[in-house]
C-alpha cells in the first residue's frame, strides 16, 4: 500500500495552453474556481503562481472551520505550475496544473498527490470519499472555466478598463474575479480608506463626494452599490436608506463620469425586476410601466438617477435583474437555512412568479451588455424560464432530497415581516428576456433544476 493517493482529471478547452495558463495566473482565478456549495473564502494572497506565492483560505470540514495555507513551489510559464499544502487537513498535498496544446484547443490536467493522517491505516472507503469529493470539485471547476473562456472569447478579446461599485456585495464578489480572469483591469469604489495597490478609490455616495481626478481613463462603469433590502421588517428609516443609497449614489456616479474629459463608453446601472411590481401578467417587457408599490418606486427613481450619463452620450444600460440564486447569499441562502428539516411547500398561495437567474448567468449578462453596442436602456436580466413559488420549493425539495413542510400562510408572513412580506415574499412578476436573447446572449442554465444541481453539488 502506497503512502499517497493520486487524483487526476483532464479536460479539453477551446483555447491554447498559453491562454489556459494565463487565465490561471490572473487575479481572481482562485475565487472564480471555488465551488459555490463550499464555505470557502480567500483570506490573503501574496505573490502570484510563481514560486514564493502564498494563499491563505478559510475552509470548512462539515461545520468545523479550518485554515488552509498553500505555497506555490514550481512554475513553467505556459506549461504548468504547482502548489503544495503548508497547513491544512492533509499530511501532504501537491497539486500540479499541466497545460498542453492539442488538436482544436488545449488540455488541462489537474494532478493531485495527497495523503491523509495515518494514511496507510485508514479504511479504503475514506480515501475513496476524498476522491469523490475531488471529482465533484474539479468537474465544477473545469465546467466553469470552459464556460468563462467561451464567453470571454465571444464578448471581448480586448482588455478593458472597468470601474465597479458594490464590489463587496454578493454580485460584486462574483463579478470582479470574472472580469479580471478575462484580462480586464478593474478599479473599485469603496467607502473605507482605499488601498491603491488594489486599485481602490474612495467615495461617499451619501455625502455626495467622489473625486473625479482620482478616476483613471475608463472604458466602462458597472454600478451595483445600494443598501441591501433585506428580509426583515422594513422601518421608515430603512426604506429611506434603500431609496437614498440608490438614487444618491447613482446620480453622483452618473454626473461624475459624464463630466470626465474622456467619458467611458458604457454605463451599466443596476435595477431590478421589482420595477414591475406584483403583476399577474406574463412576459412583461421593458416597455411595461412601473408598478405601484414601494419596490417599484425605488427602481423607477434608481433608473431615473442614471439620466446624466445617458444625456452625456454614454451608452447606458439599466439592468433590471431578477432574483439572483446562489448559495453564497440572497434568497437561495435564506431558503437553504431550513434545508436540514425540509422546505416550506409554498409562501402564501404559491402562485407568485419568481423571475430567477443564476449568479453566473447574471455576471455573464453584464459582460454581454457591456460589450454589445446594440443594447441600451432597460434590459431584463432573468431566466427565460420563470417558475412559481410552489415550483421553486418543489424543485429545491427534489434536488436536495428533502421533505416538503406545510405551507407558510400569507397572514403569518405579513404579521412577522409586514410590508416586506407583501412586496418580496408574496409578490412576483413574469418578465420577458426577449431583448437580451435577441442581442445574442446565451444562458448557461436553461432550467432551475439544472442550476440548483450545479450550485449545490447534486449533478
Amino acid at each position: 500500500m502506497g503512502n499517497t493517493d493520486t487524483f487526476v482529471i483532464t479536460s479539453h478547452f477551446p483555447c491554447s495552453a498559453h491562454d489556459l495558463y494565463t487565465w490561471h495566473s490572473r487575479a481572481g482565478a482562485l475565487e472564480r474556481l471555488i465551488p459555490p456549495w463550499e464555505k470557502t473564502s480567500v483570506i490573503s494572497r501574496q505573490g502570484g503562481i510563481a514560486p514564493g506565492g502564498r494563499v491563505e483560505m478559510q475552509m470548512h470540514l462539515g461545520p468545523i472551520p479550518y485554515r488552509w495555507i498553500a505555497h506555490h513551489v514550481e512554475d513553467n510559464p505556459g506549461l504548468m505550475f504547482r502548489d503544495i499544502q503548508k497547513q491544512g487537513p492533509f499530511s501532504s498535498w501537491s497539486h500540479s496544473h499541466i497545460f498542453t496544446d492539442s488538436a482544436g484547443g488545449a488540455l488541462l490536467e489537474d494532478r493531485i498527490e495527497f495523503s491523509l493522517p495515518a494514511h496507510n491505516f485508514l479504511p479504503g472507503f475514506l480515501k475513496r470519499r476524498v476522491q469523490q469529493i475531488l471529482q465533484k470539485v474539479f468537474r465544477y471547476r473545469h465546467a466553469t472555466l470552459r464556460e468563462d473562456i467561451l464567453l470571454h472569447q465571444s464578448c471581448s478579446r480586448t482588455p478593458l478598463r472597468i470601474l465597479v461599485t458594490g464590489a463587496s456585495g454578493v454580485l460584486g464578489r462574483a463579478l470582479v474575479p470574472f472580469l479580471t480572469t478575462g484580462g480586464h483591469r478593474v478599479w473599485t469604489l469603496v467607502r473605507r480608506r482605499p488601498d491603491p495597490e488594489k486599485l481602490e478609490i474612495q467615495w461617499d455616495p451619501m455625502a455626495g463626494t467622489l473625486d473625479a481626478r482620482a478616476l483613471p481613463e475608463l472604458d466602462a462603469v458597472i454600478h451595483l452599490a445600494g443598501e441591501y433590502i433585506g428580509l426583515n421588517r422594513w422601518t421608515a428609516e430603512k426604506m429611506q436608506r434603500v431609496i437614498d443609497s440608490r438614487t444618491l449614489g447613482t446620480s453622483l456616479l452618473a454626473r461624475t463620469i459624464a463630466a470626465m474629459p474622456v467619458p467611458p463608453r458604457v454605463f451599466l446601472s443596476a435595477s431590478a425586476v421589482g420595477f414591475y411590481g406584483d403583476s399577474p401578467k406574463h412576459g412583461l417587457d421593458e416597455e411595461t410601466a412601473a408598478g405601484e408599490d414601494f419596490i417599484s418606486d425605488v427602481c423607477r427613481l434608481w433608473e431615473k438617477a442614471a439620466a446624466p450619463a445617458e444625456a452625456a452620450g454614454i451608452r447606458t444600460v439599466l439592468m433590471r435583474i431578477g432574483v439572483v440564486l446562489t448559495p453564497k447569499g440572497g434568497a437561495l441562502q435564506q431558503l437553504l437555512r431550513t434545508a436540514p428539516c425540509g422546505f416550506f411547500r409554498r409562501f402564501g398561495h404559491g402562485r407568485q412568479v419568481v423571475s430567477w437567474i443564476g449568479i453566473d448567468d447574471t455576471i455573464s449578462a453584464m459582460l454581454h451588455c457591456l460589450t454589445c453596442s446594440d443594447l441600451r436602456g432597460p434590459v431584463n436580466i432573468a431566466s427565460p424560464a420563470p417558475v412559481t413559488n410552489t415550483e421553486l420549493m418543489q424543485t429545491l425539495s427534489t434536488v436536495l432530497h428533502r421533505p416538503l413542510l406545510p405551507p407558510l400562510p400569507a397572514q403569518v408572513l405579513r404579521t412577522i415581516y409586514g410590508q416586506m412580506a407583501s412586496e418580496i415574499l408574496l409578490s412576483g412578476c413574469d418578465v420577458s428576456t426577449a431583448k437580451l436573447t435577441a442581442s445574442g446572449f446565451c444562458f448557461r442554465h436553461s432550467t432551475l433544476a439544472g442550476l440548483l444541481r450545479r450550485q449545490l453539488s447534486r449533478e
